[in-house]
């Protein structure tokens, strides 16, 4: 039986999928894991954006000069947004939820990769925020956070080693 600590050390950030769509099972129970993540005062002022259509991917791949062409090639992806109205801490409780999708994927046999979106540009004129927003239909008062490619794995990472671990940024009862 896998535990968290060996689900944490093999989650690693994957770029490459195979060609192979993910079982309506799986996104559910990636998205009931999402809607179970933590939120400050249980505002859960995040809402999820799924995305399977294959020409939509290729556009939401173009929302960042760099780091968003992944997109392009994974037969899912999750937009993670949230409603900065209902809590100061939307951005770290999204964060959360993030991540809860990020953990169960991998979990289920998975790969997925975090694109930043917040505070990143699409070009001189446009945010990468408005450009998925836009394309997404998102209403103006929700801010997004990511999106969150998801697929079977095409490519292999090592597990996190242990002894490479920056123990030195542990701190014991004082910095």
């Amino acid at each position: 039986m896998k535990t968290f600590h060996d689900l944490a050390k093999n989650r690693r950030s994957i770029r490459k999928y195979l060609e192979k769509s993910v079982e309506r099972e799986k996104i559910e129970q990636i998205l009931q894991t999402a809607l179970m993540s933590p939120a400050s005062k249980r505002t859960n002022g995040w809402e999820f954006v799924v995305v399977e259509d294959k020409e939509m991917l290729k556009k939401m791949s173009e929302c960042r000069p760099f780091g968003s062409k992944l997109v392009e090639g994974a037969p899912l992806a999750i937009v993670v947004v949230a409603d900065s109205e209902k809590s100061d801490v939307w951005y770290e409780d999204a964060s959360i939820a993030a991540t809860f999708i990020q953990l169960q994927a991998e979990d289920l046999g998975l790969g997925s990769c975090w694109v930043q979106v917040h505070n990143r540009e699409k070009n001189e004129q446009q945010t990468a925020e408005d450009y998925i927003k836009g394309l997404l239909n998102i209403p103006q008062n929700l801010c997004v956070l990511n999106i969150v490619a998801i697929g079977y794995k095409d490519e292999e990472r090592k597990p996190y080693d242990e002894e490479k671990l920056q123990y030195e940024k542990i701190h014991w009862e004082k910095f």
